[in-house]
């Protein structure tokens, strides 16, 4: 197994298990994460926020591709299905590319989620009561 797969696994892993530890440990100490929902959050602020809005998750990964960023980064994308439930049980599944840019120690220094939001984002805003990040919005 490489160690872009061990990354892979060890971070959907701690997704569907709801392990911010686990997952938080798995980025740089200033890692960002832009999400289409939730916008660009650290790492360490963006996980509990998630795992709070989330009932349960199951993951499918579809594939792996590893590669080098513009800036000669080491890039990891994931392709998966995320079967996200909130919390009320209300399914909010999307098929998702998420792309880590890796900093030279092998940690994830950006993650940018990519998926349509079109089912999602009603789905999310009806749970939480409020309105979801838009890029270019004032947040």
């Amino acid at each position: 197994m490489t160690a872009s797969s061990r990354l892979v696994d060890a971070y959907l892993r701690g997704l569907a298990d709801g392990d911010v530890d686990a997952v938080v440990g798995l980025f740089a100490e200033d890692g960002i994460v832009h999400s289409p929902l939730y916008g660009p959050v650290p790492a360490r602020l963006f996980y509990p926020r998630l795992f709070a809005d989330t009932g349960s998750a199951r993951l499918t990964l579809r594939s792996v591709m590893t590669g080098v960023g513009a800036d000669g980064a080491a890039t990891v994308a994931f392709w998966f299905h995320f079967d996200w439930r909130l919390p009320s049980g209300a399914a909010a599944p999307f098929d998702v590319v998420d792309v880590a840019t890796l900093d030279a120690d092998g940690r994830i220094r950006t993650l940018h989620i990519v998926y349509d939001t079109v089912d999602v984002r009603p789905a999310f805003e009806a749970e939480t009561g409020k309105a979801s990040w838009r890029a270019g919005a004032d947040s």
